[in-house]
């Protein structure tokens, strides 16, 4: 089963992205996305 998460820049801290991720995983999602607020490509994590 997936479950969906939600993406918040590292630099800002603006939730702009969701996703899906899978429950078997246990460590938080970073991917490198562009954010609207800082107009620059940062890391985007998993919040809780």
């Amino acid at each position: 089963m997936r479950k969906k998460v939600i993406l918040a820049c590292t630099t800002c801290g603006s939730r702009n992205y969701s996703t899906m991720k899978s429950n078997s995983s246990a460590d938080r999602l970073d991917v490198n996305k562009f954010c609207k607020l800082c107009n620059a490509h940062t890391n985007h994590r998993e919040t809780k």
